[in-house]
């Protein structure tokens, strides 16, 4: 996380070695170098796994906005730059097009172009913009939506641990009380039609257009319901975003594209062999002697 200066100035202090910056640099590409195989396989992992959660987030590269691309699980992690934020960059990194399992995402638009997915949305994302419509317009139907999925997601857990799943007559009663509660919002925010003599689309309020998200997907919304492998939010990638947003806070930009490309090598390696038990000074050690820590699927 540290600049490459001030990492100089902590092995002097510490080791009493006079390493330059640039020797540095060159460390940092021989372990991408050494790792490179082990992130292919993380790839190969997450292409073949049951779930892949999906986020990206803005890091400046060169001095110029890039993107970092996320796909991880709760024992994967693999991080992705590109100078594109949506299906170029997506197509280019080759893992979401052809992953196996389920896609959980935040509903951004691009990633429903996957449609061979089986996609589950985030429930976090949800309740904060739940949260922002009951503010605007004081209806209740958004506070009987956020309780309905804190609630389902309680009952999932209960069921989780007594080792029961829900029969189709359990879903689909939470299946009727969800519409319900769309229908009653629907009531109170229909939707805004142009005359026929006008084209294009008309402009609708925030909470029409929540509502259609709810029922447009609706399948994805209560997929954790319904397979208790899908969790409620898309935490596991959110989290995954916070280490290199603090590099970036603490070391500012990456100078070049190659420097984001080695630290999402390495930071995918080491934050994947974490999750699995592995202390990170040894994932490294073991890449310099070319014999690189291996994840398992």
């Amino acid at each position: 996380m540290l600049p490459f200066a001030r990492a100089a100035e902590l092995i002097r202090d510490v080791y009493g070695l006079a390493i330059s910056p640039g020797t540095l640099v060159a460390w940092v590409g021989e372990a991408r170098l050494a790792l490179q195989g082990t992130v292919d396989l993380i790839a190969q992992y997450l292409r073949d796994a049951a779930l892949v959660n999906a986020d990206e987030s803005g890091l400046r590269v060169a001095g110029q906005l890039h993107w970092l691309h996320i796909a991880a699980n709760d024992t994967l992690t693999w991080y992705g730059v590109h100078a594109k934020r949506g299906m170029e960059a997506i197509t280019a990194h080759a893992i979401l097009p052809h992953r196996s399992g389920v896609l959980m995402h935040d509903c951004w638009a691009p990633y429903w172009k996957l449609d061979d997915a089986t996609h589950a949305l985030c429930n976090a994302h949800l309740l904060r913009e739940l949260l922002y419509v009951k503010e605007l317009t004081g209806h209740q139907w958004p506070q009987a939506m956020t309780g309905f999925l804190l609630s389902a997601n309680q009952l999932c857990w209960a069921a989780r641990r007594s080792g029961k799943r829900f029969s189709e007559t359990d879903i689909a009663a939470f299946t009727t009380l969800y519409n319900a509660i769309i229908d009653e919002g629907e009531i109170l925010h229909p939707e805004v039609e142009l005359p026929i003599w006008k084209g294009g689309r008309a402009k609708q309020s925030v909470a029409c257009n929540l509502l259609r998200r709810f029922r447009k997907h609706a399948d994805a919304v209560l997929l954790f319901i319904r397979d208790f492998a899908v969790p409620f939010t898309n935490n596991v990638a959110e989290r995954a975003v916070r280490m290199p947003k603090v590099k970036q806070k603490v070391s500012g930009c990456f100078r070049t594209v190659e420097g984001a490309v080695n630290f999402c090598v390495i930071r995918s390696c080491l934050d994947t062999l974490r999750k699995q038990g592995h202390g990170m000074l040894e994932v490294l050690q073991r890449a310099f002697t070319g014999n690189p820590i291996q994840p398992t699927a």
